[in-house]
C-alpha cells in the first residue's frame, strides 16, 4: 500500500515536524490540505522551520504544545487559532510523538481535525442565547406580548400581567385586539394584518382594558420576527403612560383655567375704563378749579395745601390706572393702531419740553442726537408719544443729579429706524433685566435715594408691547452704576420720505410677504 499517497490525499491538514535541536522544528513532510490551510506553496513550507511561514503568535502556540508532547511522549491536542489565511477550517490539532529506536522523540505528526463536539457547542450557545432572551423577557419592567400570525397571544411576560391585572391563562390564545378599547379594535386588527404580512415596524399609542375594567393609556412598539418554516410572530412592547396622560390633562386644564382667568381679568379691566377714569377726572377737574379759586376764595390756606395733595394723588392714580388699562387692552387684543404720519424729531422735542421741569429739578441735561433728514413714520402717534414719555420719565427718575440723558434717533444700515434713550443713572443688574421687562416686574434693588420712584412696574413692558404693535422691537442694556440704554428698532416698511406714500410702502411689503408665502405653499 502506498502510504505516501494516503498521506498526501488526506482531507485534513497534516504535516510532520522533525526536531533538529531545541526549539527548532522543521517541516519534514506536508500534505495538500495543510498547504491549503496555510495558503502556501510546498516550497515555502517543506524543510522550513515553522516560524518561517507561521506568524509569531501561531508558531509560539505550536512550539509550546510541541514541548509538552516531547516531555510527556504522549499525544497532545492543541486548539487551532481562530484566524488562518486558507479556506480549510480546523478546530484543533492532534500532535503525536514519533519515537526513535532509543526512545527519543525525533518527529512530531500533526493532524488537524474538526471538533467532534462542535455541534454540541453550537447547541449550548443556542441554549445560552435562548436562556438570555428568556431572562430579558421575564425580568423586563416593560410589558411584552408575543402573538402569532392569526393575532392570538402565545406568550406574555410578568410585567404586562402585573400592570394590567390579567392572568397568563386568561391571555394565552386570546386575540390581541380584544385587549384594546372597542373604538380602536377595528383599526388594531387592520394594522396587525398589515404589520405581520409585510413585516413593518410600528409604534404609537393605544388604550388597553385592565382586568378591573378601567382604561389604561399605553405606548407600544411592534416588530415582526420570522422563525423556521416561515412562521411569523409579532413582538409588542407596551409601556403604561396612564399617569403621564393624567398629568398632561391636568396641566392642560390648569392652563385653560389660567388662560380663562387671565382673559377675564384683562376683559374686566378693559371694561372698567369708563367707571374708573370718569370719577378721577372729576376729582382732578374740581380740585384744579378749587386751587384756582374759580368761584371765590377758600378761606384758609390749609385747604389749598390739601387740594394740592388731592390733585397730585388723583393725577398719580390716573396715571397708574391708565397704564394698567392700556396693558390689559393690549393683552386682550383690544387696541387697534390709529395710524398717521409721525415726525420723530418733533415728537422727541415735545416730550423733552413736557418733562423738562422734572429734569431741571434734578439738575439733568437732555442731549438730542437726531440724524439729519430722518424719515417720517406711519404709526399711532399717541402710542409712540406714550412710549417716549415712559422711557424718558424712567431715565429722569433713576438718573443721578447733575448727569445727562441722551436721546438718539438714526437710520441703521438695514434701513430700520432706531431710537435710543440712554441715561447715566443707577442701572439694572444684568440678571434683573428680564424681570424689568415683565408686567409688574419691579426691580427691588434700587438705591435708597431712588426707592420712592418705584411705580407699577408697567412702564417698560407697556412700551415694549406698544412698539411690538408697530412690528418693532424694544430691548435694553444696563449695568449697575453705569446707567441704562433702551433701544427701539422700527422696521423699514413703516418709514417713508416726504412726498412718498406711506400707504404704498406698507402695501408693497404686505404684497411681497403674501407672494413669498404663496411660493412656499406651491
Amino acid at each position: 500500500m502506498d502510504y505516501s499517497n494516503l498521506f498526501q490525499n488526506m482531507p485534513l491538514p497534516r504535516f510532520v515536524v522533525r526536531i533538529e535541536n531545541s526549539k527548532n522544528y522543521v517541516v519534514h513532510d506536508v500534505n495538500a490540505a495543510a498547504l491549503e490551510y496555510f495558503n502556501l506553496t510546498r516550497d515555502k513550507v517543506l524543510n522550513h522551520p515553522i516560524q518561517d511561514f507561521m506568524d509569531q503568535e501561531y508558531h509560539r502556540h505550536f512550539e509550546q504544545t510541541f514541548e509538552v508532547c516531547i516531555h510527556k511522549k504522549k499525544f497532545v491536542t492543541i486548539q487551532a487559532l481562530p484566524w488562518v489565511p486558507g479556506n480549510i477550517k480546523v478546530f484543533n490539532f492532534i500532535v503525536n510523538p514519533i519515537l526513535s529506536s532509543d526512545g527519543i522523540v525525533s518527529h512530531l505528526d500533526v493532524i488537524g481535525q474538526p471538533d467532534v463536539s462542535d455541534q454540541s457547542i453550537l447547541q449550548r450557545e443556542r441554549d445560552d442565547a435562548i436562556l438570555l432572551l428568556t431572562s430579558v423577557f421575564d425580568v423586563s419592567e416593560i410589558g411584552i406580548v408575543v402573538s402569532d400570525y392569526s393575532a392570538r397571544i402565545v406568550r406574555v411576560n410578568d410585567a404586562f400581567i402585573r400592570t394590567y391585572g390579567w392572568s397568563r391563562d386568561e391571555l394565552i390564545n386570546v386575540e390581541v385586539s380584544s385587549l384594546v378599547t372597542p373604538d380602536e379594535r377595528d383599526l388594531a386588527k387592520r394594522n396587525y394584518d398589515n404589520f405581520v404580512t409585510k413585516g413593518v415596524r410600528s409604534s404609537g399609542e393605544m388604550k388597553i382594558i385592565r382586568k378591573n375594567g378601567s382604561i389604561a393609556n399605553a405606548l407600544f412598539t411592534t416588530a415582526t420576527i420570522e422563525l423556521s418554516q416561515k412562521r411569523r410572530f409579532q413582538v409588542t412592547t407596551v409601556m403604561d403612560i396612564t399617569l403621564r396622560k393624567q398629568m398632561e390633562q391636568s396641566l392642560y386644564l390648569a392652563k385653560e383655567q389660567a388662560d380663562t382667568a387671565n382673559r377675564a381679568k384683562s376683559t374686566f379691566l378693559a371694561n372698567m375704563s369708563h367707571e374708573l377714569r370718569t370719577p378721577l377726572n372729576a376729582i382732578i377737574g374740581f380740585s384744579e378749579m378749587m386751587e384756582k379759586e374759580t368761584f371765590g376764595p377758600l378761606g384758609h390756606k390749609k385747604y389749598a395745601e390739601y387740594l394740592g395733595d388731592i390733585h397730585m394723588s388723583a393725577g398719580h392714580l390716573l396715571e397708574i390706572i391708565n397704564e394698567v388699562l392700556d396693558m390689559s387692552k393690549i393683552e386682550a387684543g383690544r387696541i387697534e393702531l390709529d395710524e398717521e404720519t409721525v415726525n420723530i424729531p418733533e415728537l422727541i422735542k415735545s416730550v423733552t419740553r413736557m418733562i423738562a421741569s422734572r429734569a431741571f429739578a434734578s439738575d439733568l441735561v437732555f442731549v438730542e442726537q437726531i440724524e439729519d433728514d430722518l424719515p417720517l413714520l406711519k404709526a399711532d402717534q399717541r402710542l409712540i408719544r406714550q412710549v417716549l414719555i415712559n422711557l424718558v420719565t424712567n431715565a429722569v427718575k433713576f438718573s443721578i443729579k447733575g448727569g445727562s440723558i441722551t436721546i438718539t434717533a438714526k437710520i441703521l444700515p438695514d434701513n430700520r429706524m432706531q431710537i435710543i434713550i440712554a441715561d447715566q443713572g443707577v442701572g439694572i443688574a444684568k440678571d434683573k433685566i428680564r424681570q424689568a421687562m415683565e408686567p409688574f416686574g419691579q426691580v427691588s434693588d434700587r438705591q435708597p435715594e431712588h426707592s420712592e420712584n418705584q411705580g407699577t412696574g408697567l412702564g417698560l413692558p407697556l412700551a415694549k408691547a406698544m412698539i411690538e404693535l408697530h412690528d418693532g422691537e424694544l430691548y435694553l442694556e444696563s449695568e449697575v452704576g453705569h446707567g441704562t440704554s433702551v433701544f427701539i428698532n422700527i422696521p423699514e416698511h413703516r418709514t417713508f420720505r416726504q412726498g412718498q406714500s406711506a400707504h404704498k410702502s406698507i402695501l408693497r411689503i404686505k404684497n411681497e410677504a403674501a407672494l413669498a408665502e404663496a411660493k412656499q405653499k406651491n
